[in-house]
């Protein structure tokens, strides 16, 4: 993954200014600051998700040109192949996942 990326930090640097704004426990000096680990670590799980499955990313859309749209938005997971569609926070909350 690391060699598509190039040498750029820009990519490193973006990760923690798009996860403080979606959580809370993120951000120090605020009510929603986790003290906990584990309650930390269930956020971040829940973060990831949404944002990988349920929120399309503009950099990450596709030129279509079909007559009634040019683009076709797309989530992470879309672009790296892992789903076909851009998921409900419903449906996300409906799936059942797996543990290790």
């Amino acid at each position: 993954m690391w060699e598509q990326l190039g040498e750029h930090t820009a990519y490193v640097e973006r990760t923690p200014l798009t996860s403080r704004p979606m959580n809370g426990c993120l951000v120090p000096k605020t009510l929603s600051f986790s003290k906990e680990r584990e309650m930390l670590e269930v956020s971040c799980t829940w973060k990831d998700r949404v944002y990988n499955l349920t929120r399309p990313v503009k950099t990450l859309r596709i030129e279509v040109n079909d007559g009634q749209r040019r683009w076709q938005p797309r989530s992470p997971a879309m672009a790296a192949r892992l789903t076909d569609h851009i998921w409900t926070v419903k449906e996300l909350l409906m799936t059942v996942v797996a543990l290790k």
